[in-house]
């Protein structure tokens, strides 16, 4: 299954989920290129979304305004569905509408390979992206061992390097695949304060020991947290 969480206020860019791309609303693009992949939830705290969601014929759930994260809001949306605890659960953000069915295939397939794994909380994935890109704290880089788990997340260009070299940075692109039970473990964990001085949700997982499993993806999509980000989207997919 695949949830959508759409909080309706942005403070970069009020009701982007519901801007629309060619003549469509960016969560319900989102959704329609979900669709390809497995069934789809969009988790909202808008009425508006409901009904827009409804007038596509895409299910939806309205949650709590009050969550601090898009996983918080899946989770409440999980706890209103009859799942088994071993369901993969895709989180998927709203402002992905040019995101390839291939790079949610991918994760879905890597959450079902995991399934089992008590050790691995989240499963991920990511894209090379070169030097200049990475100078941007916008773009999470991620550094992973030789079995592609991740070591750690920053918004600082890592790895460091010491001696000047041509390498490719890993970018971490933020869609999630949970087991229900993951989930919950995961939503039921303090904050960590790492997670807090990065403003990187992700990082709880890593603080607490559990581990983060990544799949590299070959991706021209991004989020959409501004009008210039959708602009240069659109440019360069329309």
């Amino acid at each position: 299954m695949i949830i959508i969480p759409a909080r309706i206020e942005s403070s970069r860019f009020p009701k982007k989920v519901l801007t629309n791309i060619d003549n469509i609303p960016m969560v319900i693009r989102t959704a329609k290129i979900a669709l390809e992949v497995d069934s789809v939830i969009i988790a909202t705290d808008s009425k508006e979304v409901i009904d827009i969601a409804d007038s596509y014929n895409i299910k939806s759930v309205l949650t709590s305004s009050k969550h601090k994260s898009g996983t918080d809001r899946v989770y409440e949306a999980v706890t209103k569905l009859d799942l088994k605890e071993s369901e993969p659960i895709i989180n998927l953000q709203a402002d992905e509408p040019f995101i390839e069915k291939e790079v949610i295939e991918s994760i879905f397939k890597l959450t079902k390979k995991n399934v089992n794994r008590k050790d691995i909380l989240i499963n991920s994935c990511y894209k090379e992206i070169d030097e200049l890109e990475a100078n941007d704290p916008n773009i999470v880089k991620v550094v992973t061992d030789s079995s592609d788990i991740a070591l750690y997340f920053s918004r600082a260009k890592i790895p460091f390097i010491r001696d000047s070299k041509d390498i490719k940075y890993k970018a971490h692109i933020g869609i999630y695949g949970f087991t229900k039970k993951s989930l919950e473990i995961f939503c039921n964990l303090s904050h960590a304060p790492i997670e807090d001085i990065e403003k990187l949700e992700q990082l709880r997982a890593l603080h607490f020991g559990y581990r983060i499993a990544m799949i590299k993806v070959d991706t021209k999509s991004f989020g959409i947290d501004t009008k210039e980000d959708l602009n240069r989207a659109l440019t360069l997919f329309t």
